[in-house]
């Protein structure tokens, strides 16, 4: 956190030990180490915080990428099965179309038999008996 050397230590030490005494010295030192430990615990959780935030963020701007690529994934597999749909649709018409038209080409070109056309008396193989 601070740059302070073993010699700064040694100087601030003495500073204090005149300033505060050496009755009420050891009294201090425990409280600013406890001040200093709470600091240092605090300053962790708002690293952590800020951390979690960050790793939230993360996962939140992925989930919508995944999310939008599904989308687009879902609109692209609706696209084809819509065109396999319609091309299906043509080719079934078309065979149904191409059974129907030769049928009726048929029955439109050949002439019904007529009466006139058929003998009255047809010959028989057999011979008579």
């Amino acid at each position: 956190m601070f740059d302070v050397g073993f010699s700064e230590l040694i100087v601030i030490g003495l500073v204090a030990l005149i300033v505060i005494g050496p009755e009420r010295l050891p009294k201090v030192a425990r409280t600013v180490g406890h001040l200093l430990g709470r600091l240092q615990r605090y300053v962790n959780d708002v690293k952590s915080d800020i951390n979690r935030e960050m790793q939230l963020d993360e996962l939140k701007k992925l989930q919508e990428q995944v999310s939008s690529q599904a989308r687009d994934m879902e609109r692209q597999v609706n696209d084809q099965m819509h065109s396999v749909e319609t091309s299906l649709n043509a080719s079934i018409v078309q065979g149904i179309e191409d059974k129907a038209d030769p049928l009726a080409s048929i029955i439109a070109v050949s002439p019904a038999p007529s009466s006139a056309a058929v003998p009255a008396t047809a010959p028989t193989d057999k011979p008579a008996a």
